[in-house]
């Protein structure tokens, strides 16, 4: 262990605690996809995924002008929407908010400046 480690706080969620929430988030997406023929988040596409990712005002303004600044192709675009509803669904959220998106576009890779 490093003198780095030891002046970390210590984590907030156990791996056990860590595995009930996605364990939780799989469940509400298997029962969301359940007539669609998909199981999770992942796999939804198109008018499925429309549907299940519903964005409120902030967010849905967020992620315009994320979509414009960075560009987003259209497969970007739902690549963003995907892991947005996944993170929500980690939270336990019904829908969509600011937060989430702008939690997913921080884990998008940025192109190189030259």
């Amino acid at each position: 262990m490093s003198a780095a480690d030891l002046v970390l706080p210590p984590p907030a969620e156990g791996s056990a605690e860590v595995a009930a929430r996605v364990a939780a988030a799989r469940a509400v997406q298997h029962a969301r996809y359940a007539g669609d023929g998909v199981r999770t988040n992942a796999e939804a596409d198109g008018g499925v995924l429309e549907r299940a990712a519903t964005l409120d005002v902030p967010a849905r303004t967020l992620l315009a002008q994320a979509a414009e600044s960075m560009r987003l192709s259209a497969r970007g675009f739902h690549r963003v929407l995907r892991v947005s509803r996944t993170i929500a669904d980690l939270a336990g959220a019904d829908g969509i908010g600011r937060a989430h998106v702008a939690e997913a576009l921080s884990y998008r890779r940025r192109a190189p400046i030259n």
